[in-house]
C-alpha cells in the first residue's frame, strides 16, 4: 500500500510539512531531533551568529560520518575479499592434492 501521511517537522525553531511515505516518518523525526541537537551542542560549544552558519556545520557533520562511513565499508569489503580468495587458494590447493 502506498499511503501518504502529511506531518510537520521542525528543525532549528522552523516547521517544515512534508508528504512523506509511512515507512519514512519515523527516520525523518528522528533525524529532525539529532539535528536540534547537534544545533545546540554547536551553539553551547561554539560562537555562532546566525543559525545557517550551524545548519552548515551540521550538514557537514553528517555529510562527513556519511563519507566516512562509506571509507570503512569498503576497506572492510577490501579486507574481506582478500580473506576470501586466500580461503578460495587454499581450498583449490587441498582439492588438486
Amino acid at each position: 500500500m502506498d499511503e501518504k501521511l502529511k506531518i510537520k517537522i521542525s528543525i532549528a525553531d522552523r516547521v517544515y510539512p512534508l508528504t512523506v511515505d509511512f515507512s519514512q516518518e519515523e527516520g525523518l523525526r528522528s533525524a529532525s531531533r539529532k539535528i536540534d541537537v547537534m544545533i545546540k551542542q554547536f551553539e553551547q560549544n561554539y560562537a555562532v551568529r546566525d543559525k545557517q552558519d550551524v545548519l552548515a556545520m551540521c550538514a557537514l557533520q553528517f555529510a562527513s560520518q556519511l563519507e566516512q562511513k562509506q571509507i570503512d565499508n569498503t576497506t572492510g569489503s577490501d579486507e574481506t575479499n582478500e580473506r576470501l580468495r586466500k580461503i578460495s587458494d587454499m581450498l583449490g590447493d587441498y582439492l588438486d592434492k
